[in-house]
């Protein structure tokens, strides 16, 4: 089988099992064993047999020879020999122990897996864009639409301002309250008339106090100094 269309199978199969890191490797120029080595990526067990088994019946049923397999009864590292190719399935951390793309890795085959998109997902990603595209076109049509029947539509026309007074005329200005009350009843407390205050008499009977004897003498003797005076004179 052409080496090309071999290596063409493996990735096809590899992909169909959802193979993770397809890498493959032309190693003609550093061994004479083997053209091409493919190493590939399986999450669990599980996986690395499944990818395994797909790759050998992809082969058989395409005409090319499987000269045999290790490493199924573990999986965490599944080889398949198909004569000028070699299959390495890892898992994660066995193939970032061993690190096998340092080894072979030279010269990548730019034709591998992350050139590549297999058929299954072209025919995913078809079956998304074009209900995709139906929506989005729907969309956009009924926006059109909508457009269309906003401009059909007449304008409104502007009402009519009320006339109002002329702005550059001075506004009266409005007095104060000064008080609580003119702002309560809203009345100017200034210009309000003022009410007389009256005074309130005071209620009772005057009580005359005689004078204290020492005031009487006193004032004898203030009398005395004045009728002495006079007479000097």
């Amino acid at each position: 089988m052409d080496i090309k269309k071999l290596q063409t199978l493996v990735v096809d199969a590899l992909e169909d099992v959802k193979g993770q890191d397809i890498k493959v490797y032309d190693t003609t120029h550093l061994t004479s064993l083997f053209d091409r080595i493919a190493i590939v990526s399986g999450t669990s067990n599980r996986q690395t047999k499944s990818l395994a088994s797909s790759v050998r019946d992809k082969v058989k049923e395409n005409g090319g020879d499987v000269i045999g397999m290790e490493g199924e009864g573990t999986g965490e590292w599944v080889l398949v020999d198909l004569g000028d190719m070699v299959v390495h399935i890892m898992q994660p951390a066995i193939r970032g122990y061993y690190r096998l793309e340092e080894l072979w890795g030279d010269k990548e085959v730019k034709m591998g897996a992350d050139k590549r998109v297999s058929k299954r997902s072209a025919e995913a990603e078809n079956d998304v864009t074009e209900p995709a595209k139906r929506v989005f076109g729907e969309v956009n049509l009924a926006t059109q639409t909508t457009l269309d029947d906003d401009v059909k539509k007449p304008a409104r026309k502007p009402r009519a301002k009320a006339a109002t007074a002329d702005a550059s005329a001075p506004a009266t200005p409005k007095p104060r309250a000064s008080r609580a009350k003119a702002a309560i009843t809203g009345t100017d407390a200034a210009a309000a008339p003022k009410k007389p205050v009256s005074r309130k008499k005071a209620i009772g009977t005057t009580v005359k106090v005689a004078s204290s004897k020492t005031a009487v003498a006193s004032a004898k003797q203030a009398a005395a100094k004045r009728t002495s005076r006079k007479s000097a004179a």
